[in-house]
């Protein structure tokens, strides 16, 4: 009895310790920060002072509002550049902490084609007087580290480029080109008019590095990103735009080339309560990663901290947690720094709460507590894309591997304020589950050498096909670690259940086949449920 005493007493004492160790090291990771956020309560004030003073290893431009700062303060909370300024800032601001946003590029030379809104025309211009204003202003940038060209005068689609040759202020030899020469011709000249304006500085020795305002291979375009697969929009050159293609139409060209980083810029055209709304996070994380699937340029986006449409006086800020989540996401994406714009014609006395700016800030601080993590070299981790993440409409984590440590950020954006998610976050071996309260911002960093037994099953990928279906449909599940139940529902668009069915998936992949009951043509959701995580897919039913 007693040799078996002290072997239990032993084994016990082993796994004490083991547990003793992991809950160690579980509450020794850095998931707290070290200074909570009390949001402004005043109108028309950011209170930057209330900030711990930081600082992040990236391009991160400030171009919001002031309210009477002439202490530059954004510089000394995450903000490495200044673009609107403030007090004696346009002459005491060092080079590399000067930024310009160039608006007018294409409309400050007179009545010209270009110019005009509806033509957009590149054909008979006054080429001497585009030149002559860009030298001038080519001598207010010298010292300036980064210049952002704000053009947006070119016929996006090849539809609208056509309806031109029934314009009679088209040049007629432009006009009786057939439509193949008459596009590659508008996108040639398009091109070159883009690309003079940024050789114009640099003829006048400009050295900041240039970028252009949402001319990147992948443009916004939030309405059509599910109907194309992740891999059509990272391998078909037809999705990219011609403005950043050369004239053989692969990426590259004179206009890319002069480009030493790329701006998409992701306004989230709907507001949070709004269906598309929810989608906010997988479509400013999906510009970053589109992007990048085409180009290794560095890639600053542009982000706005209200609902889309500037010509709307007034049009609300985003939420706080958009916010946050804006600030920290974006780097896990592999984007190289943030531009922070705001209307620069907004009516002065204009009153709001401005808390969501205190958010975004507060969200480049807790970004900046694990600074470390974010300098040198590093791998992202990113288990799904953002497209899909959009497609499935379920919890978006992403992560940041270096040495032996795992920098993870995650939110639900579709859960309820007082819900609560449970996800499985792993990296090769090593996963752990973490919790999300809300739509709250997870951000922590993990050891990879603790690693836990035990993981709950997720389920991180669920296809179905074919798709439209008939008699039956098949079903992959993916990302399953271990066995668990999974609940499958086939429901209309009005809610009503058409078919329920439990499946068991395993390890690996599983695959099952589902045969579907007599069905009226339209549309369905098929719903999988496990105790994680909830996926949905639309299913188009053809009898």
């Amino acid at each position: 009895m007693t040799y078996y005493t002290n072997i239990y007493s032993k084994a016990f004492f082993s796994v004490f310790l083991t547990a003793m160790l992991f809950i160690s090291k579980a509450h020794s990771q850095n998931c707290q920060p070290g200074y909570v956020l009390n949001p402004v309560t005043t109108n028309n004030r950011i209170e930057w002072s209330k900030f711990p003073e930081f600082s992040l290893p990236f391009k991160i431009i400030y171009s919001g509002p002031r309210f009477g700062d002439t202490q530059s303060q954004p510089l000394k909370h995450g903000f490495s550049h200044i673009s609107a300024f403030s007090g004696s800032e346009p002459g005491s601001l060092a080079q590399d902490q000067r930024a310009m946003l160039w608006y007018g590029v294409a409309t400050s030379s007179g009545n010209q084609p270009w110019a005009d809104n509806a033509l957009k025309s590149p054909w008979g211009n006054d080429t001497a007087a585009y030149r002559s204003y860009w030298d001038n202003y080519a001598s207010t940038v010298t010292s300036t580290d980064v210049v952002c060209l704000d053009i947006e005068r070119m016929q996006r689609e090849d539809r609208d480029i056509l309806a031109l040759k029934t314009n009679t202020q088209i040049p007629q030899n432009y006009r009786n080109l057939s439509d193949a020469d008459f596009l590659a011709t508008y996108k040639r000249d398009m091109r070159w008019w883009y690309t003079e304006a940024a050789n114009r500085l640099r003829a006048k020795g400009v050295k900041a590095s240039l970028t252009s305002y949402s001319d990147v291979p992948i443009r916004n375009t939030w309405l059509n990103i599910t109907a194309n697969s992740w891999q059509d929009w990272t391998t078909n050159l037809s999705r990219t735009h011609y403005l950043m293609q050369d004239n053989t139409g692969k990426i590259g060209g004179s206009f890319y080339n002069a480009m030493d980083f790329l701006s998409p810029s992701p306004y989230y055209y709907y507001g949070y309560d709004h269906p598309i709304g929810k989608d906010y996070l997988s479509y400013l994380l999906f510009s970053i990663e589109a992007n990048a699937a085409w180009s290794t340029k560095p890639i600053i986006p542009f982000v706005w901290l209200r609902v889309h449409d500037s010509y709307d006086p007034n049009i609300p800020l985003i939420t706080d947690f958009m916010a946050e989540a804006t600030a920290i996401f974006p780097f896990f994406s592999g984007a190289k720094g943030l531009w922070l714009w705001e209307n620069p014609f907004l009516s002065a006395d204009r009153q709001e709460n401005y808390a969501p700016y205190e958010h975004f800030i507060y969200g480049l601080y807790r970004l900046s507590q694990f600074k470390d993590m974010l300098e040198g070299n590093y791998q992202l981790v990113i288990p799904m894309s953002a497209r899909d993440n959009m497609e499935q409409q379920n919890p978006v984590w992403r992560g940041i591997v270096k040495g032996q440590n795992i920098l993870i950020a995650a939110q639900n954006p579709y859960a309820a304020d007082n819900a609560t998610t449970s996800i499985t976050v792993s990296y090769q071996n090593w996963a752990r589950n973490i919790t999300l309260k809300g739509k709250e911002v997870f951000l922590c960093k993990f050891d990879l050498n603790d690693s836990v037994n035990g993981v709950e099953p997720s389920l991180d990928m669920v296809n179905v096909y074919p798709n439209p279906a008939a008699q039956e449909l098949n079903v992959s599940l993916a990302g399953i670690n271990g066995v668990t139940e999974v609940e499958f529902a086939l429901t209309n668009t009005k809610g009503q259940t058409f078919l329920h069915q439990k499946l068991k998936a395993f390890a690996g992949e599983t695959k099952k086949t589902i045969p579907l009951p007599k069905l009226s043509s339209g549309m369905y959701f098929a719903r999988f449920t496990t105790n994680n995580r909830t996926v949905i897919k639309k299913v188009v039913i053809l009898q």
